[in-house]
């Protein structure tokens, strides 16, 4: 990794040093020239092969860690992050499909499929009797084998009577819903939390871990269909979004 030669091929005077190094830094991270794991020069070694100050590198370096770029491990020297699976925040998405646009393998761990009684929060959401019958889905999703999201779901049986019975090891829930209720409204309400015991053991992360809460509802012809609780640990997802002040 010969990052003096990178930088002195940059554009002087076209920005400060730190963030000529900055942007060197994650060109070649966004490339993937620099793979994920792999460790930088040290500061010491940034500092004599570009000639920059100790200060300088250390700010570009901390930035990066800042915005995940790269991690740091204090008496070890600096790596090349993970990256992070991403979701669109605004859309209604397929994770299997956004693990396969990565070019990474998407599975399944399913927990339960069942039939439940409907308590006063499902009967509140979805206007079925406390008791009458609500499905119910427990699902891990997994990029490769690192579990990205836990899918705790309900659907409403009058809008998807089959559901109990689909092979989701085979097919998501979303890609099997919006074929039979196709999506006419989706609301998603987003929150930083711990996840529980119970949650964590799914995930596989330990407890103090914060992670990105999704609360999915997803309407057809106006008629609420599934009501998701999608769970992701914090330092394997992030949420994406864009918009258009026109």
């Amino acid at each position: 990794m010969d990052v003096a030669a990178l930088f002195r091929a940059s554009s002087p005077g076209a920005a400060p040093a730190y963030q000529r190094l900055k942007d060197l830094i994650v060109e070649q991270v966004s490339s993937g020239r620099w793979p994920e794991g792999e460790l930088l020069p040290s500061e010491s070694m940034l500092v004599q092969s570009l000639g920059l100050s100790r200060m300088t590198i250390n700010r570009a370096l901390r930035e990066l860690s800042a915005e995940g770029v790269v991690v740091r491990h204090a008496g070890v020297g600096s790596f090349v992050a993970e990256r992070k699976g991403s979701s669109a925040l605004v859309e209604v998405r397929n994770i299997a499909d956004e693990v396969s646009r990565r070019g990474h393998r998407h599975r399944t761990d399913v927990l339960l499929v069942r039939e439940e009684p409907a308590d006063a929060r499902v009967h509140g959401l979805f206007g079925i009797a406390e008791g009458g019958p609500v499905f119910h889905s427990r699902i891990v999703h997994f990029e490769e084998d690192v579990a990205i999201q836990l899918e705790d779901r309900h659907v409403n049986p009058a809008l998807a009577p089959d559901y109990l019975a689909q092979d989701f090891t085979e097919r998501t829930p979303n890609d099997y819903l919006s074929r039979i209720a196709p999506l006419g409204r989706g609301e998603h309400v987003v929150e930083a939390v711990l996840g529980t015991a119970e949650d964590c053991a799914a995930l596989g992360i330990d407890a103090s871990e914060p992670c990105l809460l999704i609360h999915r509802r997803t309407w057809s012809e106006g008629v609420l269909v599934s009501a998701a609780r999608l769970l992701h640990p914090g330092s394997r997802y992030r949420l994406e979004g864009a918009f258009d002040p026109q």
